[in-house]
C-alpha cells in the first residue's frame, strides 16, 4: 500500500458523499417536487420510490464519510445510480436538443459507479468505522 492510500480513500468517500447526501436532503426537503419528478418520468409509486431514493442516498452518503458499512453502501449506491441512470437520463430517448446533456451526465453516472464499485472492493481505509471493527 502506498502512504497515501488511506488518504485517498478517505478522500473517495467524502468526495462520493458529497455527490448523494446533499441530494438526499434536498429530495427531503422538496419532496413534493420530488415525486412530481418521478411521477413525470412514469415510474410507478413515486412516493415510495422518492422515500428510497433518500434513504439510499442520505444513509449511503452518512456511510460513505465515517466508513461504516462501506462495501454495502457503496454496492447499494452504485446499483441505485445505475437503474437511476436508465430512468432519468435515458439519452436515446429524448429530443436532439438534450441528447448531449443526457448522455454527458448519464455516462457520468456511470463513472460514479465505478468509484463506487472500487470503494466496495477495496473497502474504507483505516481512517474508519470498519477499520476499528476490524480485530
Amino acid at each position: 500500500m502506498s502512504r497515501f492510500s488511506n488518504l485517498f480513500a478517505l478522500a473517495a468517500r467524502i468526495l462520493m458523499a458529497v455527490l448523494f447526501l446533499p441530494a438526499g436532503i434536498t429530495k427531503i426537503a422538496g419532496f413534493a417536487g420530488t415525486v412530481g419528478y418521478i411521477t413525470s418520468k412514469g415510474l410507478p409509486l413515486p412516493a415510495v420510490a422518492a422515500v428510497i431514493a433518500i434513504v439510499v442516498e442520505v444513509a449511503g452518503g452518512l456511510a460513505l464519510i465515517a466508513g461504516a458499512g462501506t462495501r454495502i453502501a457503496a454496492v447499494a449506491l452504485a446499483v441505485f445510480t445505475l437503474v437511476a441512470s436508465f430512468f432519468f437520463h435515458a439519452y436515446w430517448a429524448v429530443p436532439e436538443a438534450q441528447v448531449m446533456t443526457q448522455q454527458l451526465m448519464f455516462f457520468k453516472n456511470v463513472a460514479i459507479v465505478g468509484g463506487l464499485l472500487a470503494l466496495a472492493a477495496h473497502g474504507a481505509g483505516q481512517w474508519s468505522v470498519d477499520a476499528r471493527r476490524t480485530p
